[in-house]
């Protein structure tokens, strides 16, 4: 079940699904699962902190949790009076997610393993395809799925104290969620092998070093930190903000040229948008502006 928090404290939950949903669902679309506490969103005005709240397990990606990530940020994406602008997902505890359930995946036939990845490559996808900014602030383990759920993000925020890594060959398995594609995109290829092959943790100060987060936190500051870079983003022009986002997704796999074509039609079609004007008028008027969305 997905829990919402709004501003003001009033909490709102969708209905609990029936008992009889199968262990591991195959998850043809996002949908509940049958447990409670797996995620809570909190709401303050257009910014949301979406939190994995398996503390028990270190927040392991089950199908479940998986199902309730992609609800949450489905009903995030949703037209809504007042639209997110910006999210930050954390977890709860020592991880932000460390690894996959491999419980739930121990039992795994090859068709419920491929359903289960095909579920985890839709929540990545998903989460990559959202029109506002995704900040990870890993405040601790993030490993396999956790570390794949994290680059399917806009960027990383690192606590001082985060581990991160790919270690899913110790298992005699690969990533399954993204991770070999979006790794390589992130620090390279060459650096990517490494981490695949030896399945090692890095430390914060090693993954800041090659890329692979944008900035380390001390721990306490982490989320405080991440929502105010949040609130940030906020303010700006929130057409362009996704508009950055789609183009700059999309573009990192045309030849230069295509992507070049692809920025100048979304600079273009920005024009003419009650906020592109908005936006010059306060910078001529020297004042503050007030976007709208529209």
């Amino acid at each position: 079940m997905v829990q919402v928090i709004a501003e003001g404290g009033a909490r709102m939950e969708r209905p609990r699904p029936s008992a009889s949903r199968p262990a591991v669902p195959l998850l043809r679309a996002f949908r509940m699962s049958a447990e409670e506490r797996f995620v809570k969103v909190e709401r303050t005005g257009s910014i949301a902190i979406v939190t994995i709240v398996r503390p028990d397990k270190m927040n392991a990606l089950s199908a479940e949790v998986v199902a309730d990530l992609g609800a949450a940020f489905e009903r995030l994406a949703a037209p809504s009076d007042e639209p997110v602008r910006a999210a930050v997902l954390t977890g709860t505890g020592k991880a932000f997610v460390a690894g996959a359930d491999i419980a739930q995946m121990a039992t795994m036939t090859p068709v419920l393993a491929k359903a289960f990845s095909d579920a985890g490559h839709r929540l990545m996808a998903f989460i990559e395809s959202v029109p506002f900014p995704v900040i990870a602030a890993v405040n601790g383990f993030a490993l396999g799925g956790g570390l794949e759920l994290a680059l399917a993000c806009d960027f990383i925020y690192a606590a001082d104290t985060a581990r991160l890594g790919q270690p899913e060959v110790g298992l005699g398995v690969i990533p399954g969620f993204g991770g070999t594609a979006r790794l390589a995109r992130r620090v390279g290829v060459a650096r990517a092998k490494e981490l695949v092959y030896r399945g090692h943790m890095v430390n914060a100060a090693e993954a800041l070093a090659m890329g692979l987060v944008n900035a380390v936190i001390p721990a306490a500051e982490l989320v405080a930190r991440a929502t105010e870079v949040a609130t940030e983003i906020g303010t700006k022009g929130p057409l362009a903000v996704a508009a950055g986002k789609r183009v700059l997704h999309r573009g990192q796999d045309l030849p230069p040229e295509a992507a070049c074509e692809l920025e100048a039609q979304a600079f273009a079609g920005l024009f003419g948008s009650d906020d592109q004007r908005e936006g010059m008028r306060a910078f001529m008027a020297r004042d503050k502006a007030k976007f709208v969305g529209r």
